[in-house]
């Protein structure tokens, strides 16, 4: 076990320096958590990744908020989503406000070599994964099945039907290893607390729609639409656009145009895109935006943190039956295939375009994988590499 501020201080880096999206994010938090510092091994890692696929809410941000409960519990699940989450919802708030420097070319170009960056830790967070958790021909097969599945259409719905299947075939072809799951993950929550946590869940989603009825255009009202949001998305990232278009473009709370320039906004800073809501609840509350900020930015994480936090004491006792070992062996494997078909797009088709971008990728993925050179390192030399290449025109 762990400290909180030691939690705090290290999602705090990663809220620093994680670009490139959920994806990414989950590129990073191995390479800190299970090839750094050693909290939890890959099987573990990856069972919260599936897990958190399967639950609405943000599923980058869950599987810190676990990494967190685990390492330190409660208050460190709170120091997780708060070191992860406060810098971008503090940038975007600040963008809100009016203090945007993210125009200038220079600054474009440090964006786009940290997406190239993104680029690298994906990359090798799926060659490590794969060969830890696809090390037979059947678990190769069920990885290519979910590279397929996702490749077909990458939304939420794929994503959860790729998982499905790799259960599914892992039922049937990986009852031959009898191995325990591993005990390096350890989560502080009774079940007493996590039924607490899914009653807390639903009640909220009835109560906070009552209320926004009886109190129109109130605080209440917008964290209902931003509750609403969270509890109704699965995967995360850019799934929930459409959502929160709904929840505060339709009913008036921003305009459009205000919503797209906050959108952009939110693709040029690290750490999770649903704090793309601390810009859109300064937006929508002008004359108290950093209540806005706050309300908008506790409705959409809280959804997905507490239904993680009530599934978790259950989902390790599942985990332990013979049967969901062999189901976790094929989802394991299905979701290296699904970050795998996720490098490719969206992460390296939204960054590398053209022959340097490429070339910056490969040496950050060198220094990575073959050198060993620290992923803070790599995030300042791939800045610095975009900066360059932004002002000598190349790319």
């Amino acid at each position: 076990m762990g400290s909180p501020f030691e939690v705090f201080r290290a999602f705090l880096r990663l809220g620093l320096t994680s670009f490139g999206g959920p994806i990414a994010h989950l590129g990073y938090f191995r390479q800190e958590f299970v090839i750094r510092r050693k909290w939890v091994d890959d099987a573990s890692f990856v069972d919260l990744v599936a897990l958190s696929q399967f639950l609405p809410g943000p599923a980058s941000s869950q599987t810190g908020f676990a990494l967190g409960l685990s390492r330190a519990g409660w208050f460190g699940g709170l120091a997780a989503w708060v070191g992860f989450t406060l810098p971008s919802a503090l940038l975007l708030f600040l963008f809100a406000r009016g203090a945007s420097l993210l125009s200038a070319p220079w600054a474009t170009g440090m964006l786009h070599g940290l997406k190239l960056v993104a680029v690298a830790i994906v990359a090798q967070a799926v060659w490590g994964m794969a060969r830890t958790l696809c090390p037979d021909r059947q678990r190769a097969a069920i990885g290519l099945l979910g590279a397929g599945v996702v490749s077909a259409g990458f939304t939420s719905l794929h994503q959860v039907v790729a998982i499905v299947l790799g259960g599914v075939a892992g039922l049937l072809l990986c009852r031959r290893d009898d191995a325990q799951p591993s005990d390096t993950l350890h989560v502080p929550v009774s079940r007493a607390a996590g039924v607490a946590s899914l009653v807390l869940f639903v009640v909220l989603l009835v109560g906070l729609q009552i209320g926004s009825e009886v109190w129109p255009r109130s605080p209440l009202a917008l964290f209902d639409a931003f509750y609403r949001s969270g509890a109704l998305v699965f995967g995360g990232g850019h799934v929930v656009l459409p959502l929160l278009r709904g929840a505060v473009v339709v009913p008036g709370w921003v305009t459009d145009d205000s919503f797209l320039a906050g959108y952009g906004a939110a693709q040029a800073v690290p750490g999770p895109l649903f704090t793309f809501s601390a810009y859109l609840g300064a937006a929508a509350m002008p004359s108290h935006a950093l209540v806005g900020a706050a309300v908008a930015l506790v409705g959409i994480f809280l959804p997905g943190l507490l239904v993680l936090a009530g599934t978790l004491p259950f989902w390790d006792i599942f985990r332990r039956k013979m049967w969901a070992q062999a189901a976790m062996k094929g989802i394991n494997a299905s979701v290296v295939g699904l970050l795998g078909a996720a490098l490719y797009d969206p992460v390296y088709a939204t960054a590398v375009h053209g022959h340097a971008d490429f070339l910056i990728a490969l040496v950050c993925f060198v220094l990575l994988v073959s050198w060993k050179v620290p992923p803070l390192v790599v995030v300042a030399l791939g800045a610095a590499a975009g900066v360059i290449v932004a002002t000598v025109g190349g790319g």
